[in-house]
């Protein structure tokens, strides 16, 4: 048997537009769902199937969809009769990730590892941005910057970490080293999967923490851009270096 030959760009192993829209509105209806768990205490009631379906604003075949996802995850309790409803089952573990805290569905420790092997390669990687990005390469991370700025004005903070995973994905999507990129998108992947929310850590309120964080990022690809090595060094160690989980 010939094995299937590892998908080693991103583009390897995401799925068509097409398929991915298709997907969006159940996972975006089980993160509302798993954000609004884990906010509140274990045992505490969520509401019925049909309030929190409207507060998602999905249809039934979709809530249905993302009532599943969230119950595999073990987030959520669905108790039947007069006064049951949607149950939060447990708080979320934790991880900090930069000036964020991100709520996970479960095995915060692997998280927390990835996240801190994910800052460590960052610098590398971007020195391969640096070195290899074509134009073509910059359109694509401006691509991702702009959705970043649709969930900054929608105030929508899941919506732009997952952006902003997507943007570090395009980023090492340049490096030629086929391991370094390999494994970097499998730490993306490890990360994204298991992040049922994120809120900024701290006091700072949520639109000036996504603008501070957008505005990062945007240098960054404006130093990658200009080849501005001592830039995109200094900005890529600053996005990392209150990295560490807590």
């Amino acid at each position: 048997m010939v094995a299937d030959p590892p998908a080693l760009r991103r583009a390897d192993w995401e799925l068509p537009a097409t398929a991915t829209a298709a997907l969006r509105r159940p996972e975006q209806a089980a993160e509302q769902l798993a954000a609004l768990a884990a906010a509140a205490e274990p045992g505490a009631r969520l509401g019925t199937k049909e309030e929190l379906r409207v507060h998602c604003g999905v249809s039934v075949g979709t809530f249905n969809e993302a009532l599943r996802l969230v119950q595999a995850r073990g987030v959520v309790d669905v108790r039947p009769g007069r006064t049951g409803g949607l149950f939060a089952t447990r708080q979320s573990p934790l991880v900090r990730l930069g000036n964020s805290v991100l709520a996970l569905d479960k095995d915060a420790a692997s998280v927390a590892d990835a996240v801190r092997l994910r800052d460590a390669l960052d610098p590398l990687l971007v020195e391969d941005a640096l070195r290899h990005a074509a134009p073509s390469d910059v359109t694509a991370m401006r691509a991702e910057l702009d959705r970043m700025r649709t969930a900054a004005a929608d105030l929508d903070g899941i919506a732009f970490i997952h952006a902003n995973w997507a943007l570090h994905a395009r980023i090492a999507d340049v490096s030629p080293n086929a391991m370094l990129r390999s494994f970097y998108l499998s730490l993306l992947e490890i990360i994204e999967s298991h992040t049922l929310a994120v809120q900024p850590l701290g006091d700072e309120p949520l639109p000036e923490y996504i603008q501070s964080r957008y505005d990062l990022h945007a240098a960054l690809v404006d130093a990658i851009d200009a080849r501005d090595e001592p830039r995109a060094i200094a900005l890529i160690h600053e996005h990392n270096m209150t990295a560490h989980t807590s």
